[in-house]
């Protein structure tokens, strides 16, 4: 009898832990209707009479309080909302319609904060722009302060009940061709020591910085620069585009190795990796002069650059690219760099068949990619613009390294 009591207790304890894990298993399962995700992209696939929502798999909380959300591509009506909402929110409506949600809507730069009728909040959003959520740390009163930023600057902030359950990022789409960008695991940098800030210190152009410390328009490494993962990182806050094409580094101090890179990355790009090293990424290393594009193996492409030497790097877009976000783009003049046909390098002049044999990671529409040196164009590349566009990025790794950063040197 003790046997077959011991036996069903043990077929107890296994029914609990399968149980448990059921339980854990939808605590931690992301939700969505009528949306497509593929990786970091989430996609509508509704026909737009319905409302698309996605709600992630964890809650926001102390460890990760804020997430973003690019937009890719606004569709028919741009109808994106980004907020937060309980776990078991209803995915046939938009974000902060419902009790116990909130949300920015991009379409009309409303709040809706449980409720179908928003208030005017902030300025409507569209394709490029990054919208974020966080929540504060400093709740009172039974209060949660719930802010929204776009492109990196806080829009404005909304006092809510703090609510037993958890609140999970969510996305919201309604019409057709809408796609955007999620990053779950996004920074909010406004609380950084206020000792490192100074007047005029650009450090709001900069979306992530890795080992690399911002002073003016200078970048220095502050890396251990002890091995190929001592990668110090910057990337820019916005991508390149029709406006903004071309950027510029100076070298004022090479340091130990001169380990600096100059080019573009794809917006999640791991931060201990070299520009250039990983998929969605090229860039021109100053130490070798080669091109690396999407591998760590890189190839020859021009000459080395040292303390005092310029790189550029910048985008030749198709004459019939355009963006949708509706503001006045400045066309500028392609004169001012000599044409695809009679940019090549000057070093290397016979590596046209390598340019063939390098395949693209992503699809997307193609851009010319091209490199300079102290004024001078070196040679260019033809890749896939990544979903979301290419950022400019930096790459540090030995000790000592400096360089003084213009993203716009050709504005004026």
């Amino acid at each position: 009898m003790d046997d077959i009591n011991l036996h069903y207790r043990l077929l107890n304890w296994r029914r609990r832990i399968r149980e448990i894990r059921d339980v854990r298993a939808v605590r931690y399962r992301e939700r969505l209707k009528r949306m497509l995700r593929d990786g970091d992209i989430i996609r509508y696939q509704g026909n737009s009479d319905e409302v698309g929502c996605f709600v992630a798999a964890r809650p926001l909380s102390k460890r990760n309080r804020y997430f973003e959300v690019t937009i890719i591509d606004t569709g028919v009506r741009g109808m994106i909302a980004v907020g937060l909402v309980p776990q078991l929110y209803k995915l046939d409506h938009q974000p902060g319609w419902l009790p116990h949600s909130v949300a920015f809507h991009a379409d009309d730069g409303k709040l809706y904060n449980g409720n179908t009728v928003g208030q005017q909040f902030g300025p409507k959003c569209c394709r490029g722009d990054r919208i974020g959520c966080g929540i504060s740390l400093d709740s009172e009163d039974g209060q949660l302060t719930v802010f929204f930023t776009k492109n990196g600057k806080e829009v404005g902030s909304v006092e809510i009940p703090v609510s037993p359950d958890a609140l999970y990022p969510a996305v919201g789409m309604h019409s057709l061709g809408e796609e955007v960008l999620l990053d779950l695991h996004a920074e909010w940098g406004m609380e950084e020591d206020d000792g490192l800030m100074i007047v005029d210190s650009h450090e709001e152009d900069w979306a992530r910085l890795h080992d690399v410390k911002v002073t003016g328009t200078m970048l220095e490494y502050v890396g251990k620069g002890k091995s190929i993962v001592d990668v110090g990182l910057a990337q820019a806050r916005r991508p390149l585009n029709t406006r903004f094409h071309y950027y510029e580094l100076e070298i004022t101090d090479a340091g130990e190795k001169c380990y600096i890179a100059l080019g573009l990355a794809r917006r999640d790009y791991p931060k201990n990796r070299h520009p250039g090293w990983s998929r969605g990424s090229i860039a021109y290393h100053a130490d070798d002069g080669k091109l690396f594009q999407g591998s760590g193996v890189g190839d020859a492409f021009g000459p080395r650059c040292f303390e005092g030497d310029i790189m550029g790097c910048g985008i030749m877009f198709p004459r019939d690219y355009s963006l949708d976000c509706g503001d006045d783009e400045d066309d500028w003049d392609l004169d001012v760099f000599p044409k695809p046909s009679e940019v090549q390098n000057d070093l290397y002049a016979n590596n046209e068949d390598e340019e063939e044999e390098e395949g693209e990671d992503v699809e997307g529409t193609k851009v010319m990619v091209f490199f300079t040196r102290n004024g001078k164009v070196v040679g260019r590349r033809e890749v896939a613009l990544p979903a979301g566009g290419f950022y400019p990025t930096i790459g540090m790794m030995s000790t000592g390294e400096k360089v003084r950063v213009d993203l716009h040197p050709l504005s004026g």
